[in-house]
């Protein structure tokens, strides 16, 4: 069964920082490439941020680029993303995503 857990989303205050983080369980973790996706309430889910089955390839939306760090850890079956310098519009749900699958996501809010 395969399972994309997210957790370290929580209420922060207008330029703080956050790392989330994603455990994948039951299916070959460092084969695939992985992204961290959010949806905030009555908008659709966008893509936050990319990475290759390496980790050597990264891409970022604009809006994030600059602030936000995506990394893994393939012995761990880890994916992260450090968010810095955060802002009211970050928030929303955040999503760990592993094509198909995809987790339950965590709630950041940014309060300013």
């Amino acid at each position: 069964q395969v399972q994309l857990v997210e957790s370290g989303g929580r209420l922060v205050q207008a330029g703080a920082s956050l790392r989330l983080s994603c455990v994948a369980s039951g299916l070959p973790f460092g084969s695939r490439a992985m992204g961290w996706f959010r949806q905030a309430p009555g908008k659709e889910r966008d893509v936050v941020a990319r990475i290759s089955w390496s980790g050597a390839s990264t891409w970022y939306a604009d809006s994030v680029k600059g602030r936000f760090t995506i990394s893994r850890d393939n012995a761990k079956n880890t994916l992260d993303l450090q968010m810095n310098s955060l802002k009211p519009e970050d928030t929303a749900v955040y999503y760990c995503m592993m094509g198909p699958y995809w987790g339950q996501g965590t709630q950041v809010t940014v309060s300013s």
